[in-house]
């Protein structure tokens, strides 16, 4: 298994999930068990740069594969632009949930920056649609990030920091480019400018 570019060799058992194996076996705990029923996004991954709720995924499922995790992403010294958003705009309360919520963040952006629409994309949208990046408006965001919850209620914050990370995510990578010019006319353009 291939986390956060090292190759990992793990001998486990057969029920054991992708996200026990990261947890006990690896050290790696950012990614939490919360329902364990891949219903709060609390451990969610990247499993091949796409979004996935590893306390569903059987480790031996996976022999081979490449996962992206929270540490993954950035560090102290080097955040990735989405950690530093949820800092900026205290896009968290307890925490429990924050490093789901940035691991799914940054694969809805990719998903965007790919072009995805989603459950709230308009038909007008959807009939032109020509692969360009997708526009994120509050309402799309709030859809694209519904499957992790938030005890807390800090969802203003978590779309806020969202919406200042736009176009800043690219195509499946996950990494950090240049935006592209300046900010887009999204819902807050005048709030994202005076936050930072």
């Amino acid at each position: 298994m291939h986390v956060n570019d090292t190759a990992h060799t793990v001998t486990v058992d057969h029920r054991a999930t992708v996200l026990d194996v990261l947890r006990e076996q690896l050290d790696l705990t950012g990614s939490k068990k919360g329902c364990d029923h891949g219903q709060c996004g609390a451990c969610t991954v990247l499993l091949e740069g796409r979004r996935a709720n590893s306390c569903l995924l059987l480790a031996v499922a996976h022999d081979g594969a490449h996962l992206t995790t929270v540490e993954g992403l950035g560090d102290a010294e080097d955040p990735h632009p989405l950690q530093r958003a949820f800092q900026e705009r205290d896009a968290f309360q307890c925490g429990y949930c924050t490093p789901g919520q940035i691991v799914s963040g940054v694969g809805m952006l990719c998903e965007a920056a790919e072009g995805h629409p989603s459950h709230a994309t308009p038909d007008e949208v959807l009939q032109r649609s020509n692969g360009e990046p997708a526009e994120l408006s509050r309402a799309e965001i709030r859809e694209r990030m519904s499957g992790n919850l938030c005890r807390c209620g800090a969802y203003p914050h978590i779309v806020a920091a969202l919406e200042d990370t736009t176009g800043q995510v690219g195509r499946r990578s996950g990494t950090a480019h240049p935006a592209p010019g300046p900010a887009s006319d999204r819902d807050s353009a005048s709030d994202t400018a005076s936050a930072r």
